[in-house]
């Protein structure tokens, strides 16, 4: 599934601003765009601060053509590896003294403040912030649980105050409003992961055939096969699809019950036996807590499934 995360983006600004010694509350910090009829509605109130997202581009950088496999439930799913967006932001401070010139100095005071802040957290990481710190409100794990378990402790890159500077910032005050004035900004870009999809590449392969021949023959002397299953719980569901168990017990017997192989499942759940002619077969599993399940399979078997699953 392809997430979003630029609201999670806005958040842990917010939050790692509020989490400072700023003094700022959450109805002080905006994300909407700094036009006249947003200036105009803060008028009286407490000093505030403006983060406007104004600008997305790709980091080149980092493109890659590298994709990362991954084996759930005996299917093989591809997922390439995150792109990265920098995200342009545009952060002005405003303050609701009536003196125009004593205005301007406490806007530039916290522009000061906010770039310190900013400087000292190097990068953002979402796990760094929420759980390194006490929550300020419910709202804390809220935030933090928005991020995707593989974006949880991962560096964001930020580039504060760039040389070169917003090469557009007078047609962007322009673009507010007629009476909105020219305002220094702090010009911040993040480095964003971008989820791409997952897809699928097919199922992993479940029978192995090995023929045999002896030199100066045209037929196959003997076969010999492989299989690969999966143990499933399907009362226990990841993501709408039944749990892999591992360490399950599996044994590969006749139709008489006669043990001929045992083996245990890996990490993924996944078992294999090996030596084995064409014929049919009973597969047994026994899992603590969930007891035994027993299953005759052809093998080869039409299907080229061999997975138990519970109950």
């Amino acid at each position: 599934m392809v997430t979003s995360l630029l609201s999670s983006l806005d958040h842990l600004l917010l939050d790692l601003i509020r989490s400072s010694n700023l003094g700022l509350s959450e109805t002080q910090i905006s994300f909407q765009p700094p036009d006249e009829d947003w200036s105009s509605s803060g008028a009286g109130t407490d000093r505030r601060l403006n983060i406007y997202l104004v600008d997305l581009r790709e980091n080149r950088k980092f493109r890659s053509n590298q994709r990362d496999r991954a084996i759930n439930n005996g299917v093989v799913s591809e997922e390439p590896v995150p792109a990265r967006l920098d995200c342009h932001y545009l952060i002005s401070a405003w303050s609701p003294i009536q003196n125009k010139s004593e205005a301007t100095l406490a806007e530039h005071d916290l522009l000061y403040q906010v770039t310190g802040v900013l400087m000292q957290a190097i990068s953002l990481n979402p796990a760094r912030l929420y759980l390194s710190r006490p929550a300020l409100d419910a709202d804390w794990q809220i935030h933090f649980a928005t991020w995707p378990e593989p974006f949880q402790n991962i560096d964001l890159p930020l580039t504060i105050a760039p040389v070169d500077g917003y090469l557009k910032l007078s047609e962007f005050w322009h673009s507010m409003g007629q009476k909105s004035r020219l305002k220094p900004v702090l010009y911040l870009i993040v480095t964003l992961p971008i989820a791409l999809m997952r897809t699928i590449t097919g199922s992993i392969v479940t029978t192995r055939i090995t023929e045999y021949w002896q030199l100066g023959q045209t037929t196959v002397s003997d076969t010999w096969m492989q299989i690969g299953g999966v143990v499933l719980d399907s009362l226990n569901l990841q993501n709408d699809t039944p749990t892999p168990l591992s360490n399950a017990w599996v044994q590969l017997e006749t139709l008489t019950d006669t043990p001929l192989q045992t083996t245990a499942t890996d990490a993924s759940g996944r078992f294999t036996f090996s030596g084995l002619k064409g014929d049919r077969y009973r597969l047994r599993t026994r899992v603590a807590g969930l007891g035994e399940k027993v299953r005759d399979v052809d093998v080869p078997a039409p299907s080229g499934e061999y997975n138990l699953s519970f109950p």
